[in-house]
């Protein structure tokens, strides 16, 4: 299994050598090891910050995934809650890194259909104030904020940094201030329903 260490020292991300210096040519075609054009400033910022992800490094509940290991600035978040409301289930995030970054945050959507007050039910889009480039408690986004803040984040969703008084699902924040069981119900339905659903 690859690891992300590895994945960088590929692409040349720490300069160690991989102990083979032969220059690309005819039979040998370009890899990530030998760049054919200038990384921009987001990728030089992602080949460091995704050694932060290291699996040492994150919660237990966090898997982070590449689908293209060529391609930092694409990444897939599964968060695992193991208490609380959502323990349980299992919320897929994408994420993607806009060519802007460190100035602009990271776009991310959930995949998983999910019944949370941050979260659109529709469209999944998220409320997380650190990926507000302008948010009113002063906790927006900032160049000094990485990729692991943002995972971190998405883990703190289903933890200490849900919302129920600035929702983006009214209806699901409403349901639980009149009805928490009614919430919680159709909490524990969707994670079910999703469980079914990967099974297939």
């Amino acid at each position: 299994m690859i690891t992300l260490r590895k994945r960088v020292r590929r692409s040349g991300g720490d300069g160690e050598d991989d102990g083979d210096s032969r220059e690309p040519g005819p039979s040998r075609p370009c890899r990530p090891g030998y760049p054919s054009k200038k990384l921009s400033i987001r990728d030089q910022l992602l080949q460091k910050e995704v050694m932060e992800l290291n699996q040492d490094i994150l919660p237990n509940t966090v898997r982070v995934h590449f689908p293209d290991p060529n391609a930092f600035h694409h990444l897939m978040v599964s968060v695992c809650p193991s208490e609380g409301l959502w323990s349980g289930g299992v919320f897929d995030f994408e994420i993607n890194v806009p060519e802007e970054y460190n100035m602009a945050p990271p776009k991310v959507k959930c995949l998983t259909p999910s019944w949370h007050p941050n979260i659109n039910f529709r469209s999944g889009e998220i409320c997380l104030s650190l990926l507000r480039v302008s948010a009113i408690d002063n906790m927006g986004w900032t160049p000094t904020r990485r990729l692991r803040d943002v995972v971190l984040g998405l883990d703190g969703l289903f933890g200490d940094l849900v919302n129920f008084e600035d929702p983006l699902n009214k209806d699901a924040a409403d349901q639980y201030q009149c009805c928490s069981e009614a919430f919680e119900q159709k909490v524990r339905d969707l994670i079910r329903q999703n469980f079914r659903s990967r099974r297939r």
